[in-house]
């Protein structure tokens, strides 16, 4: 994914300016906002925190797959499906990048790192990642350009 985005005002509490020594995770949250989500593979629900389930539009934190990229920009949406098939065929690691379009047409980066595992046992597994959303939001109608294999 390659975008650039002038900065504008945040929707998100306001970013500390970065010093010598700070931590990783303190110049990484004056970049973006994450928060954890898991899953039950043999439920087929996911569980997002409370501000990642807001990013998405949903009004619960307990969703199934469809309703979690629903949002999603619709060029990226089967490859996310997909990913997310593979991933609850194979323990594995993943990731992948989209633009979650909100109904007021504005569109807002996300990331997304996850795993999955305990696939072996019958009938179980789970994932859990980490959305990541940088702190600022994409012009309207502006489209991230990225590269799918």
């Amino acid at each position: 994914m390659f975008k650039i985005a002038r900065r504008a005002p945040s929707p998100f509490p306001d970013a500390v300016s970065f010093t010598l020594g700070e931590s990783g995770q303190e110049l990484l949250n004056q970049f973006c906002f994450s928060e954890g989500w898991i899953g039950n593979l043999s439920s087929g629900l996911l569980w997002l925190g409370e501000n990642a389930a807001a990013m998405h539009g949903l009004r619960q934190p307990e969703c199934g797959l469809l309703n979690l990229v629903r949002c999603y920009d619709g060029a990226d949406r089967d490859h996310v499906l997909r990913l997310f098939e593979q991933a609850a065929a194979t323990s594995s690691s993943f990731c992948f990048s989209t633009t979650i379009v909100l109904a007021s047409g504005q569109r807002r980066p996300v990331f997304c790192i996850g795993e999955s595992s305990g696939l072996e046992q019958r009938c179980s597994g789970s994932l859990l990642g980490v959305f990541c959303f940088p702190r600022f939001q994409l012009e309207t109608g502006s489209r991230i350009c990225s590269h799918h294999q």
